[in-house]
């Protein structure tokens, strides 16, 4: 177990919308709240002339200051510019994304100057934020942190969220897929109650993604079954459907079209992510936004059946998707003993009952907390992997699966697929029938890609590795073993060898040209110190700023509410207030010294008066 003082392990959901931390403390996993005494925490960074806000304090400014408000980072963690899917999510976004070698650039104003930031770097600053909260609420420093990612990420997008911790200076131990972390807090609340193993559905609806997954818990084992899911399916989906309905009935209404204005759409949207709320619990909801564009208000009502309605296609998906995943786990409907709702759409009614008629009317579980799980369940492999927590955090065992085929492109084009989707990691698999295409080839590449098309250029390159030096003979003669090895991190190890002279090469998937390399990663580690140290800097000066402006106004007001105060004196007081006033108006952005300086002359004036006050 971690020594006090030593480095501490955290459990981190890292979230489209909102993230959660969680670490064992008083004995058992806690959910740590934040500086707002909030349990989650909104995924936002935003900048400004002085300062850079993380959180609560970034999305309470949204309206103000949308265009260097940064969300959604998790949407472009790991993809391309030309991604399909990040230029339709583009269209939505108030901030600017350029690309940069088809990197998804994000461009900002901060401090008077433009700044391009990686969706890594945006999303390690939410780290470090979760890490900071972490740290307060722990008394220690925090070193180590598990970090979720949705089941159907990519290795590109895993790879990239690890390179965001450790840019925020955390050694990220494990990632783990979402659903899975939920099905560890599930196991972790039931293990009291029940040893008898349950076939569990982990249906993960968040503000960004969807994942579902089948999983079988007896005692202290996880067993995932099967995963699937879609990492571009969640809430902001829904409220997009919702804002784009609004803005045609306002046009409609007023004449006046809306979608190029950044601040009216970022109202819209806070009142559209308002009413998904309500509806989960009302027939219908008021959006009411004053002057929302050029003086004129917007006065509408969504009903259940329209939301229901403007999102039906989104739910089927959901639907679909379950049963793709029950198939592929080759599970009965009639098998599954809880139906596990997590992620804060999971709440939306409509995804309930529909779930409800898939499983013949069985109600879906809901004695988790569907905000809280998945960090829960992290929390929970971060006490184990460091050694802190009891048995019935050491006794857990995880079987999970990899979310996507693995394989080698083959001549033509093929995708030979090594390893299938939803096998269980960590594994080793070999395959032995690769062979020349040429006559006399002495060099054979072995791309490696993950995916499900047939067409291996389709689906996601990961690497490229060549054996060279094979002896010229007829196509065909010279023969190859390929061996794919998972380890329980998701590293994928692949090799390959020649049969008749044991010459072999291999590679280690961890970097691509696709991703951060290195050298970047450690540039934005120092700038995320820099950073850092940028706000401590600014926390300083607001400190000083504070306490200046308290004292003044205390002791003017308390000189002024005595009655044994001369006239001179208080002549004087005013006279130092007046000019206290004025420096403020245009001292706003000072040194600390400055304000310290400042208060030092204001304390020659009243401590006197205020001593001379009291001993009468």
């Amino acid at each position: 177990m971690a020594a006090k003082g030593e480095g501490r392990a955290i459990g981190i959901d890292l979230g489209t919308t909102y993230s959660c931390v969680a670490a064992w403390k008083h004995d058992r996993i806690e959910i740590i709240p934040n500086d707002q005494g909030n349990r989650t925490t909104p995924s936002y960074v935003a900048f400004s002339g002085a300062d850079r806000l993380i959180g609560d304090a970034a999305k309470n400014q949204v309206a103000s200051n949308p265009v260097n408000t940064v969300f959604d980072a998790k949407r472009l963690i790991g993809r391309k510019f030309s991604d399909p899917m990040v230029q339709s999510d583009m269209i939505c976004w108030p901030f600017k994304v350029i690309p940069v070698t088809d990197k998804p650039m994000i461009v900002v104003t901060y401090k008077g100057e433009e700044k391009q930031f990686t969706a890594e770097e945006i999303s390690s600053m939410v780290l470090t934020k979760m890490k900071d909260i972490a740290e307060a609420y722990l008394g220690s420093t925090v070193t180590d942190a598990v970090v979720t990612v949705p089941a159907y990420f990519n290795d590109s997008q895993r790879q990239a969220t690890k390179a965001a911790g450790s840019i925020a200076g955390l050694k990220v131990l494990r990632i783990v897929n979402e659903p899975t972390a939920a099905a560890i807090a599930y196991g972790s609340d039931k293990r009291v109650t029940s040893s008898v193993a349950k076939n569990v559905l982990i249906f993960d609806l968040g503000g960004g993604t969807f994942d579902v997954s089948v999983a079988t818990i007896e005692a202290d084992v996880t067993e995932v079954k099967a995963v699937t899911g879609d990492t571009h399916l969640g809430g902001q989906d829904m409220d997009n459907r919702m804002v784009d309905y609004l803005m045609k009935e306002f046009k409609s209404k007023t004449g006046k079209d809306i979608s190029r204005n950044a601040r009216a759409i970022r109202r819209l949207r806070s009142a559209c992510e308002r009413a998904k709320r309500v509806l989960s619990s009302a027939f219908e909801t008021p959006i009411e936004i004053e002057s929302l564009f050029e003086g004129i208000d917007l006065f509408s009502t969504i009903t259940r059946a329209k939301f229901e309605e403007l999102n039906m296609d989104l739910f089927i998906k959901c639907m679909d998707l379950v049963k793709t995943c029950l198939s592929d786990a080759r599970m009965d409907k009639s098998s599954v003993d809880e139906v596990v709702m997590v992620g804060g759409s999971s709440r939306i009614l409509k995804v309930q009952e529909m779930l409800k008629e898939i499983f013949n009317g069985k109600e879906v579980c809901k004695t988790i907390n569907p905000d809280e799980a998945v960090a829960y369940g992290a929390a929970v492999l971060a006490a184990k992997l460091s050694g802190e927590g009891d048995d019935s955090v050491q006794n857990v065992v995880l079987l999970d699966v990899t979310p996507l085929s693995l394989g080698i492109q083959c001549d033509g084009d093929v995708m030979s697929v090594i390893i299938p989707r939803n096998t269980p990691i960590p594994t080793r698999k070999e395959k032995h029938n690769f062979a020349t295409v040429v006559d006399n080839q002495t060099s054979v590449a072995f791309p490696v890609y993950e995916g499900e098309r047939s067409k291996a250029t389709e689906n996601n390159l990961l690497g490229n590795f060549s054996l060279k030096g094979i002896p010229a003979a007829p196509r065909g003669v010279a023969k190859f073993k390929v061996c794919f090895n998972i380890d329980e991190n998701g590293i994928l190890n692949v090799s390959a060898e020649h049969m008749e002279t044991g010459l072999m090469n291999k590679i280690t998937i961890t970097n691509d040209k696709d991703r951060l390399s290195s050298e970047e990663i450690e540039r934005m580690i120092e700038d995320a110190e820099k950073y850092k140290l940028e706000d401590e800097e600014h926390m300083k000066k607001a400190e000083a700023r504070y306490a200046l402006e308290d004292y003044a106004y205390n002791s003017r007001d308390a000189i002024r509410s005595a009655a044994k105060v001369t006239a001179a004196d208080r002549k004087k007081m005013e006279k130092a207030f007046r000019s206290f006033t004025k420096w403020q108006v245009s001292n706003k952005h000072a040194e600390v010294y400055e304000f310290k300086h400042k208060m030092e002359e204001l304390e020659a004036v009243f401590n006197p008066i205020i001593t001379n006050m009291n001993q009468e």
